[in-house]
């Protein structure tokens, strides 16, 4: 990864873990805790494709796994978050812009009952049966309404910040045709003309003045004559 990549990352998933054993963690909502990391994870890996986003998740998770109050084993969370940034960056749109926000909100609560399921499945390996006690059903409901609910909030701003951070081309293109549009709309609001009617005026100018001065050697020329 790019350092402007690591540097924005890293940034963004201390803030947000910061926020969520902070914040999130302490409102005591029934079923799961909106995950911030997660939407965090997901959109840098919307932007950086799948071996980006699998290198945020893995990050992101180990980070999350370190920090306190963590009651599980390392590495857990790091996993969960791999899988789940590798396979939000596959649906990286080739034009680096998404179109629709339904496609964003769908990867959202598949990535929220995809990592609690991972979670869930995880534990269960290690020996962890939590999920059994609190209820997998209740999870995954809402685990997918928080994070659905979160998610206009962040997943954008997210996504926004690592294309700046990317100088994306297309970003500079828009802007310029920007510029352009502006440019031309100053044009034309200053004169009360469009530069393709000025342009037009000053071609039907040009021909009249030519065929004026050729019509007027013609008349001299038959008045010698005479």
């Amino acid at each position: 990864m790019r350092l402007n990549r690591i540097l924005l990352s890293t940034t963004l998933v201390v803030v947000a873990l910061v926020i969520q054993v902070s914040v999130l963690s302490r409102l005591h909502l029934p079923g799961a805790v909106p995950d911030l990391l997660l939407l965090t994870v997901l959109g840098l890996a919307m932007v950086y494709g799948h071996v980006g986003g699998c290198l945020v998740g893995f990050g992101a998770g180990l980070f999350a796994d370190l920090a306190p109050p963590a009651d599980h084993a390392a590495g857990r969370y790091a996993l969960v978050l791999c899988v789940i940034g590798y396979l939000a960056g596959l649906i990286k749109p080739e034009t680096g812009q998404v179109k629709s926000a339904t496609g964003p909100m769908a990867v959202v609560v598949a990535a929220a009952i995809g990592s609690t399921l991972l979670y869930a499945g995880v534990g269960a390996l290690v020996g962890d049966t939590a999920a059994r006690h609190v209820g997998l059903p209740g999870l995954l409901i809402s685990a997918a309404v928080y994070d659905l609910l979160l998610a206009p909030f962040v997943v954008p701003g997210i996504m926004a910040l690592a294309r700046r951070a990317e100088n994306d081309p297309l970003a500079e293109t828009g802007s310029a045709a920007k510029k352009a549009d502006i440019s031309s709309g100053w044009l034309s609001s200053g004169t009360g003309l469009r530069i393709g009617g000025q342009r037009g005026a000053l071609g039907g100018l040009k021909v009249k003045a030519a065929r004026s001065r050729t019509a007027r050697a013609g008349r001299i020329k038959g008045v010698k004559r005479l």
